[in-house]
């Protein structure tokens, strides 16, 4: 018998990509589900504050607040209808956010993914 220590070389080769691509397919599936919960959960939050009165940069700041660990910005989160709130009505906040795949292969073929959160609260 010859040795076989060439063949599982070439095994390993024919595999390994698949598994690199497995892997980082896992990585990009928990960075968007993590980005995922943290755009509704600061969108429930600013929805909250919004719902005791506050005013629309205080709204913003909440959300900015809780969106800390994906870098959420003032300019990604719209409150509607802005300006002063009476008691009763339905304040929306929606937050629109963009990631990027860490994925070379899926980055090219799908591109960046938007990820939107609309809470609505009434106001008290």
């Amino acid at each position: 018998m010859k040795s076989e220590k060439g063949q599982s070389m070439v095994e390993f080769a024919l595999v390994l990509p698949v598994l690199v691509m497995l892997l980082f397919g896992i990585v990009d599936f928990g960075r968007i589900f993590h980005a995922y919960l943290t755009i509704d959960h600061a969108s429930r939050e600013a929805a909250r504050s919004a719902s005791v009165g506050e005013d629309d940069a205080t709204i913003r700041a909440v959300a900015v607040d809780n969106g800390t660990s994906i870098s959420l910005s003032g300019s990604q989160v719209s409150i509607s209808p802005g300006g002063k709130k009476s008691s009763g009505s339905e304040v929306r906040i929606t937050i629109n956010h963009h990631i990027n795949f860490l994925t070379p292969v899926i980055a090219s073929l799908t591109g960046p993914i938007d990820l939107t959160s609309t809470t609505a609260m009434r106001v008290e």
